[in-house]
């Protein structure tokens, strides 16, 4: 043969070839379909083990509501800094911890309704009979399940399992201080009827009907966990806010296993948020109204007590009006002592704000100037600056630590604006006390006019100067207070609740169960098939041909399936068989090693089989491949050169007592040595005794003489040689052959072995040398029996297209095998 019509390109060698890896993973269907399964399985018990959870949102809108009732001279209004300001703060509020105790607290979220599931107590908020009502000014019992059984006639039975020789924990939800009970019973039960106190040690607490309640709950087993504030609280403070872009809005989102529990939760916690800020945000209104209340109740005392007086002295001295003279002092004093009131109003704000930021950390509660008209807009924006800043530091002393830059970073803006308005109420405070000296040189002055009155009317100047002050600022508070009323009433808050929370019939956000079939999916096939990958990489055995062809120089010849049979004499026993028919192919294919001769030069034609090892198959290739030439009526020998290891005489059952040993040193001639076959035209020639010296007796002349004569007197002569790898006989042998066979046993020799005689085919040292591939399966490696177009003998049932339907008396194939067989032929023509 052409060894150039068989050399590869370099791309040929090592090219890694996807549909050889397909076919390899569908010979493995059954493993994959097991993993598919057990993935499958993993993903449907995940599917309904996992927790459910749902997950809901509510949306707010955060926009500053001014009110047009409040003026400057009547509050300070609350301001949050700004719309974008506000909204990070009340992001952040909705995670604080204060907020969310109060929200967790107004729905007793510490106290847990649970039902036994199948997998775990599923949270039953909200579908329970009956509601629980704690006495919070004594203690209950922490994280211990208490059991409630439905009885008739609105009864239950309760009963509390104690851990063993165990100290729980009790809490009283009112003050949270915590005590230790140690239990004298393992477990306590008693019947009680619905809204009848339960009064225990570690328990007290009345569970009341529902009225929505369902008539069948008789039998239906509850349970009741009582947790700590502190510990739901931290549950609950990871809730989801999200700003939207460009807007106001904002998004407030949780996950929940309890539907019910997750609408409560977001529609109590936005309705409290609001609550709380209209609070802050009507605060100085509110401590206006308050100083207002308090002046007006001094005021109105003060008033009813001059009126009194001054009716009494005009009718004691018969005196009711002043004169001109009188009148007029008293138009002039009136408006001094006005002017004179106001500054000392002033003044004593002054003294109680310097001493109200003194004595005070917080300044979420400054008193209002609401009545005095501070003219200074210095003063009223430092206020308001020193009120945003107490919220914001309340706000980060609730969240972060006393360490934290951001509150040490408020801490210091409040000490600056401190000192600030300190120095303004200092220089406001020097201006005020020279207009009252100015006015004290003006009411000296008149009261110089007023010692020149006779006495009754200096006095009653007097009376009606109090009174008439008296009652002007009594009409003051009255409108101050009347305003502050309405500023309060009339007040919204910033947030408005866009959209409440609400079961929709929402399905679970978790388990994703079409992503975990999906992921069964991909897992069940990637599995078996990094197995396959991963042990034909591993694998160092020879397992197809087409690593064959990648590897090696050396063309194949042929491939042979695998002998099932277990029988030596394959072709001649079994002469319709896979194998036989593949047999036949290799004699075919053998045609073309051979030279072309004349009918006068015309001799037989010697064919040596050797392998690489032991076990490769040698003996039964030729065997077989000599039974083929036989039953075609050619005369045939088969000879055991194999002098080290002989077995070809255990092949046909023969003695091995005289051979080729015994012809080449004399003791016996050819004809002596020659044995008859059950075969018709085969004759065997066995190796004989093994000698010391074997490969001394392969050189000698003794064997070229053996050889001419058998091409002489037979039309072909197999030759079984030893392993090339093992000794070297086989190569002396191939210099007489006209073809040279190597055998290669399938998932048996190892990838390198061959590699030795492919180097000396290279250099040319070897010559006219084919593989064949023996005990080949098609079990685990489908897509290489078909289709190769170098007219292989393929020795199984997949190597023949439709020419082998029916003409092997092989087995007949699973149906699944036949499927994999049409399903192999379309994808072999797609590609």
């Amino acid at each position: 043969m052409d060894k150039k019509i068989y050399k590869k390109t370099q791309n040929d060698i090592g090219t890694f070839d996807i549909k050889t890896y397909f076919f390899k993973i569908i010979a493995h269907w059954k493993m994959v379909v097991l993993f598919l399964a057990i993935t499958f399985s993993f993903a449907y018990y995940k599917n309904i083990s996992t927790q459910r959870i749902y997950g809901l949102n509510t949306t707010i809108s955060v926009k500053e509501k001014s009110n047009p009732l409040f003026s400057s001279g009547t509050t300070i209004a609350f301001n949050w800094g700004g719309v974008s300001d506000k909204v990070e703060t009340i992001k952040r509020t909705l995670k604080s911890r204060t907020h969310n105790e109060k929200v967790v607290r107004k729905l007793k979220l510490y106290i847990e309704y649970l039902h036994e599931g199948r997998f775990r107590m599923e949270d039953v908020y909200g579908k329970v009979p009956f509601s629980v009502a704690l006495d919070s000014n004594k203690y209950q019992i922490q994280n211990t399940l208490i059991k409630i059984k439905i009885y008739l006639n609105d009864s239950y039975r309760l009963t509390v399992k104690f851990p063993e020789d165990k100290i729980v924990s009790l809490l009283n939800y009112n003050n949270e201080r915590e005590r230790e009970y140690l239990s004298p019973k393992i477990e306590y039960s008693k019947v009680y009827k619905m809204g009848e106190k339960v009064s225990l040690p570690f328990l007290n607490l009345t569970l009341n009907l529902n009225l929505d309640r369902s008539s069948n709950e008789v039998g239906n087993i509850y349970f009741i966990n009582l947790k700590g504030i502190n510990q739901v609280v931290g549950d609950y403070q990871n809730i989801r806010t999200t700003a939207l872009d460009g807007t106001s809005l904002i998004e407030v989102s949780m996950m929940g296993s309890n539907k019910n529990k997750v609408v409560d939760f977001l529609n109590a916690t936005v309705n409290e948020l609001a609550r709380a800020e209209l609070i802050e945000k009507t605060n100085f209104a509110r401590n206006t109204k308050n100083f207002i209340d308090r002046q007006f109740e001094i005021t109105s005392d003060s008033l009813k007590s001059i009126e009194v007086g001054l009716g009494a002295y005009k009718k004691k001295n018969k005196i009711y009006d002043l004169s001109v003279e009188g009148e007029n002092i008293f138009n002039e004093t009136i408006n001094l002592e006005k002017e004179n009131t106001a500054i000392f109003n002033r003044l004593e704000y002054l003294d109680n704000l310097e001493k109200y930021i003194d004595t005070h950390n917080t300044y979420s509660d400054i008193p209002a100037p609401a009545i005095i008209e501070i003219e200074d807009n210095k003063i009223r924006s430092s206020i308001d600056e020193l009120t945003q800043l107490s919220v914001e530091k309340l706000y980060w002393m609730d969240n972060v630590t006393l360490d934290h830059p951001s509150l040490k970073l408020v801490d210091e803006k409040i000490k600056t604006t401190r000192r600030i308005l300190r120095e303004n109420i200092k220089t406001l405070r020097v201006l005020f006390k020279l207009k009252l000296d100015k006015n004290k040189k003006r009411q000296a002055k008149f009261n110089y006019k007023l010692s020149k009155l006779p006495k009754k009317q200096q006095k009653l100047v007097n009376y009606q100067r109090k009174f008439t002050l008296t009652e002007n600022n009594y009409t003051f508070l009255m409108q101050k207070r009347y305003e502050a009323s309405i500023a309060i009433e009339a007040t919204v808050s910033d947030i408005t609740i866009l959209d409440k929370a609400k079961d929709t019939g929402q399905i679970s956000a978790i388990p994703k169960k079409g992503f975990n079939y999906a992921v069964a999916l991909l897992l069940g096939l990637i599995i078996p098939t990094l197995i396959v990958v991963s042990k034909e990489l591993l694998n160092n055995k020879i397992q197809t041909v087409e690593e064959i062809e990648n590897a090696y120089e050396i063309p194949i010849l042929g491939v042979i399936g695998k002998n099932t049979t277990h029988k030596n004499y394959t072709v001649f026993e079994r002469p319709k068989s896979s194998i036989a028919e593949g047999f036949r192919a290799l004699r075919s294919n053998l045609q073309f090693l051979f030279k072309k001769e004349t009918s006068d030069t015309k001799q037989g034609k010697v064919i040596v089989v050797t392998s690489s090892v032991s076990g490769e198959g040698k003996t039964f290739i030729a065997l077989n491949m000599a039974t083929v030439f036989a039953l075609s009526e050619k005369k045939t020998v088969i000879v055991g050169f194999d002098l080290r290891k002989p077995k070809l005489y255990k092949y046909f059952e023969m003695e091995n007592e005289q051979g080729i040993v015994n012809h080449l040193v004399g003791q016996k001639s050819i004809k002596e040595i020659t044995q008859k076959s059950i075969i018709p035209n085969l004759d065997v020639i066995t190796s004989g005794p093994v000698p010391p010296n074997p490969y001394e007796l392969l050189i000698r002349k003794e064997t070229d003489d053996f050889i001419k004569y058998l091409k002489n007197n037979y039309d072909f002569i197999l030759i079984d040689t030893p392993p090339v790898a093992i000794v070297s006989d086989a190569l002396e042998m191939f210099r007489h052959a006209d073809a040279n066979i190597y055998v290669i046993r399938h998932n048996y020799t190892q990838k390198g072995m061959p590699k030795m005689i492919d180097e000396k085919y290279k250099a040319e040292k070897v010559s006219n040398i084919s593989f064949i591939l023996n005990d080949f399966s098609a079990k685990n490696n489908y897509g290489y029996g078909y289709g190769y177009g170098y007219g292989y003998g393929y020795g199984y049932g997949y190597g023949y297209g439709t020419y082998g339907n029916g003409y092997h008396d092989d087995e007949e194939k699973p149906f699944f095998k036949k499927l994999i067989g049409k399903f192999k032929k379309i994808i072999n023509k797609k590609i």
